[in-house]
């Protein structure tokens, strides 16, 4: 049973031709009747689910928007982008390429899922933040700021990418206590110890020691810098 229906009223936007959606029946928190934001066709929101389009959000190509996922705001969705589950991309967000935001994740704010990526679970990509490549972002991790989680990155767990991060590949940032891992070309942050890089190089052992870490956990501290240091300019590894 259909649950909407295009109406004759269009929005043109970098060549793409949206038709604004009307709400056919109650379903979630929308009502019969109630106006949607922008499709390029019906097979860009799914009739089955809770799923919607609103406010100017604009859903085009062969990307799609079912289960009960929302795009909402100003936020785009294109190419053959696929926001699923209960996922809500909002803002002025974008999602394009092959990419998929699904579970309960959040894209929003000028942030851009692109490529190959994915973000999943509870993960909140926001802000300015960038996930591309084949980056995977998900458990509750959060990545915000100007941060490029890129290439085959994985962020996971309770895991916090923030700031100017750059780059964060082929970086593999688990969290179980609500790790900040930023990098910039001067810096790299881990937790709440910001240093240079050669500084960590140097010192990550005895950091490690001073908050009462592990071996395993000193181990990880050092192959996640030693994987940053690979990326920062003019730093020997």
């Amino acid at each position: 049973m259909k649950k909407y229906e295009l109406t004759s009223e269009t929005m043109n936007y970098g060549g793409w031709v949206g038709y604004r959606i009307k709400a056919l029946r109650d379903f979630g928190i929308v009502k019969a009747g109630d106006l949607g934001g922008w499709v390029e066709s019906e097979k860009n929101l799914s009739y089955d689910g809770t799923a919607w389009v609103s406010g100017n959000a604009l859903v085009t190509d062969n990307a799609r928007v079912f289960g009960d996922a929302r795009v909402c705001g100003n936020a785009g969705v294109y190419g053959n982008a696929q926001i699923y589950g209960s996922a809500m991309v909002y803002g002025n967000a974008i999602a394009y390429g092959n990419a998929g935001v699904c579970g309960d994740a959040m894209v929003y704010g000028n942030a851009r899922v692109c490529g190959n990526a994915m973000v999943y679970g509870n993960a909140i990509v926001y802000s300015d933040a960038w996930v591309f490549g084949t980056a995977r972002v998900s458990g509750n991790a959060q990545v915000c700021g100007d941060a490029r989680v890129y290439g085959t990155a994985q962020v996971s767990g309770d895991a916090w990418v923030s700031g100017n991060a750059w780059p964060v590949s082929p970086l593999y940032i688990q969290g179980t206590r609500h790790a900040l891992t930023t990098s910039s070309r001067a810096e790299l942050a881990i937790g709440c110890e910001s240093y240079s890089v050669d500084y960590w190089l140097e010192h990550y052992v005895e950091i490690g020691e001073q908050h009462g870490y592990t071996p395993e956990q000193i181990e990880e501290y050092g192959r996640h810098i030693r994987y940053a240091a690979k990326w920062l300019e003019g730093v020997k590894t």
